[in-house]
C-alpha cells in the first residue's frame, strides 16, 4: 500500500484543486444530512480544508474533505465524497488515506418546509460504501431516510440508516441535527448521532457549532465533535465552508 503514496497525494491535490476551482451550500459540518437536493442543473459543494481528529492514541489531519452534489434531475442528486487524511505519528512518516468515500443517489419524496411548502420534507439516499485507500478495502450499501422540519427559532433533521458495512456486517445509523432559524446570518447548530455495527462497539456522537451565511450563495462553519466508542474517545475540530453555483447545463426545452 505505501508504493501507492504519489497516487494520493494527486487524489489530495486533484480534491483541493476543485473545490478552489468551483463555486457550494450542502451539509457540513455534520454526519447526517437535510431531507433537501441540489435544484436541477446546479452543483453544490462542501469543503473542509482543515480538520483536526484524535481518535484513541491517533492523532489525523483532514486535508480536505470533499462532498459534491449535483442536482442532474427534478428532485434527484448524485453525491460524490470523500476524506482525505494525514496519519501523524512520530514513529513514523505521515500517512495518507482516502476514507469515508461513497457514491450516493438522493431525492425528494415529500415537499415541505425546505421546499417552500408546508409540512415535513422527507427525502431518501441510497449509498455505495466505496473502497477506501489505507483503510478497510471491502465495498458496502447503505439506506437512509430523511425528515425535515422548520419552526420559528429552530430547523430539526432526523436520519435513520441501515447498511452493510465495509467489513460485510449489519451496521445501523440514527441521526438527529437541531439548528437556528435558516433566516439568521449566524446560526448555532448541534447533532448527536449513534451508530452500531455487528461486533464492533456502538458510537455515541455529539457536535455542537455555528454556521455562517456569508452571503447567499456561500457559508462558513466551524464545530467540534465529541464521541466515544468502548472505551475510545474521539475529538474532533471541523472547519469548512459551503457553496452553490449554476452547472449552466442547457435546459431540455430550447430557445425558439
Amino acid at each position: 500500500m505505501r508504493r501507492r503514496r504519489h497516487r494520493h497525494a494527486a487524489v489530495a491535490v486533484l480534491c483541493l484543486g476543485l473545490a478552489w476551482s468551483l463555486s457550494a451550500r450542502a451539509y457540513r459540518p455534520f454526519d447526517s444530512t437535510d431531507a433537501a437536493v441540489a435544484e436541477r442543473g446546479k452543483i453544490e459543494l462542501e469543503l473542509g480544508p482543515v480538520g483536526f481528529l484524535k481518535e484513541g492514541p491517533d492523532r489525523l489531519l483532514a486535508v480536505p474533505s470533499v462532498i459534491f452534489n449535483w442536482g442532474f434531475a427534478e428532485r434527484w442528486e448524485l453525491v460524490l465524497e470523500g476524506r482525505q487524511f494525514v496519519h501523524l505519528g512520530s514513529a513514523a512518516p505521515p500517512r495518507l488515506s482516502l476514507e469515508d468515500d461513497a457514491l450516493s443517489l438522493k431525492t425528494v419524496l415529500r415537499d415541505g418546509v425546505l421546499q417552500e411548502k408546508t409540512g415535513l420534507s422527507v427525502a431518501a439516499e441510497v449509498s455505495a460504501l466505496l473502497p477506501t485507500i489505507n483503510g478497510e478495502s471491502g465495498a458496502g450499501a447503505q439506506a437512509t431516510l430523511i425528515l425535515s422540519q422548520r419552526w420559528d427559532p429552530l430547523t430539526a433533521h432526523v436520519n435513520t440508516a441501515v447498511a452493510w458495512t465495509r467489513a460485510h456486517a449489519l451496521g445501523s445509523f440514527a441521526g438527529l441535527i437541531v439548528e437556528g432559524h435558516d433566516a439568521w446570518p449566524v446560526r448555532p447548530v448541534g447533532e448527536v448521532f449513534v451508530q452500531a455495527e455487528h461486533e464492533v462497539p456502538t458510537t455515541v456522537s455529539v457536535l455542537g457549532g455555528a454556521i455562517w451565511r456569508a452571503r447567499e450563495d456561500l457559508s462558513v462553519d466551524a464545530a467540534v465533535r465529541l464521541a466515544r466508542a468502548g472505551g475510545e474517545s474521539t475529538t474532533e475540530l471541523r472547519l469548512g465552508l459551503t457553496w452553490a453555483f449554476s452547472a449552466g447545463f442547457p435546459s431540455s426545452r430550447s430557445e425558439p
